[in-house]
Order: structure tokens, then sequence, then C-alpha cells
């Protein structure tokens, strides 16, 4: 019997823009014992709605479980898997990094690769700003790494379907 297949899932949730509806959605995961591994949260174009992109893992059982009850939420709106659909995924991730006097050209070297931008400098430090998709900032991350990474901020997954192409 073959083993089940966990992924990574981004979830779009469009939600009534009240208080407490964020709290519901991640009481649904807390509560089944799902993680919720990327958030994001902001109104739309109508005020009045916002929409929630949230990343987790798991089976296809698992993932079509949290779907339904994300649709039977009060104030939920609209839900969509964009796994299944073809989409854009940004992340974007700021990295303090050492940048002592013999790493600091290689830390610019891998900053110009992956077309980081130093967004502060000091003696002895450069923070990154990385933009991209899941992969991109943790390829960065594992070649910073080796240099000293003091510290790490990230934003989360934002994610959007792409167009219909005629």
């Amino acid at each position: 019997m073959e083993a089940k297949k966990n992924r990574r899932h981004t979830i779009s949730v469009w939600v009534d823009n009240q208080p407490g509806v964020l709290s519901r959605v991640t009481g649904l995961f807390s509560g089944r014992g799902f993680n919720i591994e990327s958030l994001c949260v902001a109104e739309t174009m109508d005020p009045a709605t916002s929409r929630i992109t949230l990343v987790t893992s798991g089976d296809e059982q698992i993932i079509e479980q949290i779907i339904k009850q994300l649709r039977k939420l009060i104030n939920t709106q609209k839900v969509v898997d964009l796994s299944e659909l073809d989409h854009v995924e940004r992340e974007m991730a700021m990295v303090r990094v050492k940048a002592e006097d013999k790493s600091r050209a290689e830390v610019l070297r891998i900053a110009d690769i992956f077309r980081c931008r130093v967004v502060d400098v000091s003696p002895t430090t450069y923070t990154l700003e990385i933009t991209g998709n899941h992969e991109k900032i943790q390829a960065v991350l594992s070649l910073l790494k080796s240099h000293g990474i003091l510290d790490i901020v990230r934003s989360g997954t934002l994610a959007i379907q792409r167009a219909k192409k005629e």
C-alpha cells in the first residue's frame, strides 16, 4: 500500500471583514490539530471583505476536510485551494546576516544572484530583503546560513490565481 503524501497547499479564504473572523479560522485549525505554516490577511478592494491566504500541509483527505470546514464557517464567502490551480506565489523575508571583512563580498554576491535588495548596512552586518516563492527564500537562507544569520522575519505566502490566457 502506498503511503499518503503530505503536500503544501496554499488556500485563499474570502471572509467578512469583521472582528473575530480570523479567530474562528485559526481556531478551526488548532481545534483539529492542523498546523498553519503561513498566514496573511488583508482587506480586499471591497472594505467589507478580507482575504486570508494560508499555507498548510496534509494529504488530500486532510486538505479536503479543511476546505469543507472552512466553507461551513460563519462569515466565509469563498474558499479556493490555489495549489490545484495555475497561480503565482510570493513571500518576502528580511534577513540580518553577518558581513565581516572576509565575507562581505560573498554575501553581496549571493544577494546579487538571487536579486535581493540590501536594505540596511552596518560595519558588521547586511540586512537583505528577499522576495520570491517559498523555494527561492529557502535557497537563499541555506546559502546565508554559513555566514551567520542573526535575525529573520518573513511575511508569509501571498498568492493569486493566474489570469486565463486566451
